[in-house]
C-alpha cells in the first residue's frame, strides 16, 4: 500500500495550503507593537493595594520579648512553635483577643499545638526557661510539626523564639 499525495484536486490543494498556513501561524506568531494604551489601564490597576504592607524583619524573640504581640490594641500577633516565630496577623478572628487560639497570642504556642490543647497550663510562665518539650510522645511531636507546616504555608516567618537571657 502506497500513500500519494495528489495535490492536482482542487480541495487538496486548498487544505495543504490551509494546513501550511496554519502552521505557520503557530510557528511564527504575528508581532504586535502597539503604541497605543487600552483604555481600562489609564487610571491605574484597579487591582493594586492601598498601601504597600508593612515590612517585617526577622527578630530573635524571648518570650518576655515575645508577650507584647498579643493582638490587643489592634497591634501585631505573634506566636512561636518550637522556637520559629510566626506573625499571625492575617489570621486575627484565630489569634487576637477573643480567638479560639487567642490564649497562644505572643506566646510559646509549642506545647499547646502538639497536644491540641487551649488550656492555660499548655503556656509556659514567661520567666521561666523554654519548654523542652523532652516529655512529648511521637505522635504528639508530629501533630506539632504539622502545625508548623501549616503555619509556614500560611503566615511570614518572622523570627526565633530564645531563652530570656540568650539576648
Amino acid at each position: 500500500m502506497t500513500l500519494s499525495l495528489d495535490i492536482g484536486t482542487p480541495v487538496n490543494t486548498a487544505l495543504l495550503i490551509y494546513i501550511l498556513y496554519s502552521v505557520q501561524k503557530i510557528v511564527f506568531p504575528p508581532i504586535s507593537n502597539s503604541k497605543v494604551v487600552p483604555h481600562e489601564f489609564k487610571q491605574g490597576y484597579t487591582w493594586m493595594p492601598k498601601a504597600h504592607a508593612p515590612t517585617v524583619l526577622f527578630q530573635t524573640y524571648t518570650p518576655k520579648t515575645l508577650t507584647p504581640f498579643d493582638g490587643t490594641d489592634g497591634g501585631r500577633i505573634l506566636l512561636a512553635i518550637n522556637g520559629i516565630v510566626f506573625d499571625v496577623t492575617a489570621g486575627r478572628s484565630f489569634y487576637g483577643p477573643g480567638g479560639m487560639y487567642g490564649n497562644f497570642a505572643g506566646r510559646d504556642a509549642s506545647r499547646g499545638m502538639a497536644k491540641q490543647s487551649f488550656d492555660t497550663e499548655m503556656l509556659t510562665p514567661i520567666d521561666q526557661p523554654l519548654d523542652k518539650l523532652e516529655d512529648l510522645r511521637p505522635d504528639e511531636i508530629e501533630n506539632m510539626k504539622g502545625w508548623i507546616d501549616h503555619f509556614s504555608n500560611k503566615y511570614v516567618i518572622c523570627g526565633s523564639l530564645v531563652e530570656n537571657d540568650a539576648i
